[in-house]
């Protein structure tokens, strides 16, 4: 997943996304450890999926709160 889609989510969608490829990553662990994946860099590209998703939804949550002051300021 690339950063651009990421981007394209929406705050919900992001969240969801990210319990998904959670899931995603524990299944393949576990495939992993029973027996050798055709691809073990997929473990990597997940968690690093996770990674970025989790980057984006912390920047938006930071925009949020710098915004929330500025604006209860202006009342």
């Amino acid at each position: 997943m690339k950063n651009s889609e990421i981007k394209e989510l929406s705050a919900e969608e992001i969240v969801a996304r990210i319990s998904e490829e959670k899931a995603s990553l524990t299944k393949l662990k576990f495939a992993h450890a029973v027996s050798a994946i055709e691809n073990p860099s997929r473990i990597s590209k997940v968690r690093k999926d996770i990674a970025r998703l989790n980057t984006e939804l912390t920047k938006r949550k930071a925009a949020d709160t710098a915004a929330a002051p500025e604006s209860a300021s202006e009342n």
